[in-house]
């Protein structure tokens, strides 16, 4: 498994990991585990509906003219 170091991080974001980490129970280095782990995996977990849902988003909308079938369903039969 790999390590990182980050230099230079300005104390404002410092501090806002510290209070995000202690809100989550979790220690400095596990929380930024856990954020570049979803940022980075984040298209991984999503489910196909999301991800549909997404292209949507990107094109700005999708227009559907759909018409519902408002006839009864019949009920099944097993004879």
């Amino acid at each position: 498994m790999g390590s990182l170091n980050v230099r230079n991080l300005p104390d404002v974001t410092h501090r806002a990991l510290r209070i995000q980490a202690a809100r989550h129970g979790r220690s400095m280095e596990a929380e930024v585990r856990a954020i570049l782990d979803h940022a980075l995996n984040e298209t991984k977990n999503q489910g196909f509906g999301s991800m549909l849902a997404a292209i949507g988003r990107d094109f700005h909308g999708v227009e559907l003219d759909i018409v519902r079938d408002k006839t009864p369903a019949e009920p099944a039969t097993f004879e």
